[in-house]
């Protein structure tokens, strides 16, 4: 669990420091469009500390997922809303409402209950049917990130983050499909394509979500996705499993923490700095 929320708090501080680059290289000039943007974010530290920290935040998801249940992973991860809330509040200078530092609040008394109440990960392995459909998964993913564009206006930003949800939960569960590093048996595992894929098409489907709809709806969708579809697959199909005896406070602290997230959706892209006040005559 300490992993779990060591990735969350690696993406969602990671969010803050690269928004805070590419506005920096945005307001430098020099055109180029979106790529020269890019380039230019590259030579801040704030946007290569961010991509540092979202590889180490990569490789705590990893140890989490291989230690416990998918479903308190995935809640944990979830809540790098609250953390990118928290962060943008201190160096963008975001104002957060009393509802939303409540929703911190909550988020956090979430994953405490998780925390307590989560078994270790299930013992069962995935069939090949699994490892299969994963990579299906994956592939739907891809085409509805590139068809992005050609979506109806209405419910765009909806479906592209349940898509994205789908995607980075098809690499929690292919993680815990690969059983071996082995280059051999890792390349004959249909888990290893699902995982690359599905990062590479969850990027896809956001990034298309982030530029073409609402921000919140796009945000609480992938939450959605990216949490409840994946539990089911580690409970059902993996054998996850709680304490003995509280199961119910498993039950509660997802819902919880999962909520308090979806009430933090406005975060999903770190929010603009705060505009500075204009002082009276």
């Amino acid at each position: 669990m300490v992993c779990a929320l060591g990735a969350a708090v690696c993406f969602g501080a990671a969010t803050v420091l690269q928004a805070m680059a590419a506005r920096a290289a945005a307001a430098q000039g020099g055109g180029g469009g979106e790529a020269g943007v890019l380039l230019r974010a590259l030579r801040q530290w704030r946007y290569l500390a961010g991509l540092a920290l979202d590889g180490l935040g990569f490789v705590f998801q990893v140890l989490a997922l291989r230690s416990i249940p998918i479903y308190a992973v995935g809640a944990a991860l979830a809540s790098s809303l609250a953390v990118t809330a928290v962060v943008a509040a201190r160096l963008l200078r975001v104002r957060l409402h009393r509802g939303e530092w409540t929703a911190v609040a909550v988020v956090c008394a979430g994953l405490a209950m998780l925390g307590f109440s989560a078994g270790t990960e299930g013992d069962l392995g995935g069939s090949d049917a699994l490892e299969f459909s994963m990579l299906g998964v994956a592939l739907a993913v891809l085409g509805v990130g590139l068809a992005g564009g050609r979506l109806p206006e209405r419910g765009r930003g909806l479906v592209l983050g349940l898509a994205a949800g789908f995607g980075f939960g098809v690499v929690e569960v292919s993680v815990r499909l690969i059983d071996s590093l082995e280059p051999s048996e890792l390349l004959a595992n249909p888990a290893t394509y699902a995982l690359l894929l599905g990062g590479g098409a969850a990027f896809l489907a956001l990034t298309s979500a982030l530029q073409r709809g609402s921000v919140t709806v796009a945000t609480a969708a992938m939450v959605i996705g990216e949490t409840v579809g994946p539990a089911l697959v580690g409970v059902v199909w993996l054998g996850d499993r709680t304490r003995e005896g509280l199961g119910w406070l498993a039950v509660l602290g997802f819902v919880v923490s999962v909520a308090g997230a979806l009430a933090l959706a406005r975060f999903g892209e770190a929010p603009a700095e705060a505009p500075a006040r204009v002082e009276s005559p």
